[in-house]
């Protein structure tokens, strides 16, 4: 993801970037036609690795930023962003914490999302979001699903809660398999689109030095 230095609110952002990449967990038995669709279009695993590449367009600047690197999702653990450019950095996001870092350890801020409220409810969204609860999905968001029938599928999300709502005014997910597109609209009129590819569920365990990096 992009360079996470300083505040909480920034963090929350991450947190919700992964959480709408862990859509691909649907797990749960959907209330609605299309997210069941969805469900049984989407893969069902414990561990994903992949790159991304992210560009956000500031409202007032006329480029873009420029971002990219690779991820690790892990159900049990939760998710490692790491950027490779334009500066290294790496953000471990797990149930009850964030932590940013650089690549060599020289620096880390680590926020207790027990202790943040904002970050404690993005976390439980994003963890809802990984362990299938679908009704965790549409009590935060109002959820339209286009799912054609060759195996694609988009959904948007409006958040419901006055919270994410002064954060964000949508979200627009595309994908098939998995997630291959994030795309997020904030209340500031910035942009994030987010692109997922080299997907890969082999191996389906962490490695010890993936493990290792959720310390």
């Amino acid at each position: 993801m992009m360079s996470f230095v300083s505040c909480a609110p920034r963090l929350a952002r991450a947190a919700l970037f992964a959480g709408l990449l862990l859509t691909v967990g649907l797990a749960a038995a959907p209330a609605d036609d299309g997210l069941a669709r969805v469900q049984q279009r989407v893969a069902q695993v414990p561990v994903l690795r992949g790159q991304f590449q992210q560009e956000k367009q500031v409202s007032g600047f006329r480029n873009p930023l420029r971002s990219q690197g690779s991820f690790l999702l892990a159900r049990e653990q939760g998710v490692v962003w790491t950027t490779l450019k334009p500066f290294p950095s790496e953000l471990v996001l797990t149930r009850d914490r964030i932590v940013s870092r650089q690549r060599d350890g020289g620096t880390r801020i680590e926020v207790d999302g027990r202790q943040q409220p904002a970050l404690r409810s993005v976390n439980a969204m994003m963890f809802a979001l990984m362990s299938g609860d679908v009704k965790a999905l549409t009590g935060t968001f109002d959820v339209e699903v286009e799912s054609p029938a060759d195996r694609t599928w988009r959904m948007s999300l409006t958040p419901k809660s006055r919270a994410l709502a002064q954060a964000f005014t949508s979200v627009q997910l595309r994908g098939d398999r998995y997630v291959r597109e994030v795309e997020i609209t904030e209340a500031s009129g910035d942009r994030t689109h987010l692109v997922f590819s080299e997907l890969s569920e082999t191996p389906v365990r962490l490695t010890a030095e993936e493990a290792a990096r959720f310390d």
